[in-house]
């Protein structure tokens, strides 16, 4: 679009107006075929009664173990996840890559995601999800140690490719393991609490590779802090697959 000599504003405008089609375009079909199969009858008291049924929900979650361990095991994996993204900005402009060439980089992620995905999908068919996770986490722990000697241009595409590779598949893989393992008639409170983990966790791992960072002086040692978080992350999902549903 830029390309085509349209100022960005109006650039930007036609870019939401695509994306907003492309929602619609895709919504579509789940909404005609989607039915709510458990649901909570509409109370009196809505306020009080919502926060007793999470009340209920965290009482419950203390005792299923495995529960808890794979949503421990999420915040840490998942917050790596979503630090190497938010960082891979910064890392391009240290680069020198322009807000072009960013943008370039980020739609190539999202083209190499898309097959990607449609690849770990037809895998679940056919292999253990919690095998799959496991590969995720060591993909994206090896992309970590990737990224602490990432130094020129080149390097920084095959970090966007690899994070693509995976970025799809671990998202979508942990909404399908967490599906099968909380209660059908309360899946609506246990994801809020999955959301909580992953949208919550978004702060650690910036706030672990800063701190780091600050200290040392070096952004690569404050990216070698998040390997940990993907090990953590690892080994308490290798815990939770153990135990029984």
């Amino acid at each position: 679009i830029l390309a085509s000599g349209l100022p960005m504003h109006t650039a930007m405008m036609i870019a939401f107006v695509l994306n907003a089609v492309w929602w619609i375009v895709f919504t579509l079909p789940l909404a005609r075929a989607y039915k709510q199969k458990h649901y909570i009858e509409p109370e009196r008291h809505v306020i009080h009664d919502t926060f007793a049924r999470l009340g209920k929900t965290l009482s419950s979650i203390k005792k299923e173990k495995k529960i808890f361990l794979f949503l421990l095991a999420f915040f840490f994996f998942i917050d790596g996840v979503y630090t190497i993204i938010d960082l891979a900005t910064a890392y391009g402009t240290s680069l020198g890559l322009d807000s072009t060439g960013l943008l370039l980089a980020l739609l190539f992620t999202q083209i190499v995601a898309f097959p990607a995905s449609l690849l770990f999908a037809s895998l679940s068919k056919t292999q253990d999800t919690a095998k799959l996770i496991k590969i995720c986490i060591l993909a994206y722990f090896c992309i970590a140690c990737f990224a602490i000697q990432l130094d020129n241009i080149v390097e920084f595409w095959i970090l966007a490719g690899a994070v693509g590779c995976f970025q799809g598949g671990i998202q979508a893989l942990s909404r399908s393991y967490y599906a099968k393992i909380i209660p059908d008639n309360a899946s609506g409170e246990y994801f809020g609490l999955f959301d909580i983990c992953g949208k919550g966790a978004s702060f650690l791992g910036l706030l672990v590779v800063g701190i780091v960072t600050q200290y040392t002086g070096q952004q690569n040692l404050g990216v070698a802090a998040l390997t940990f978080m993907f090990l953590i992350g690892y080994f308490l999902f290798a815990k939770a697959a153990k135990l029984e549903k």
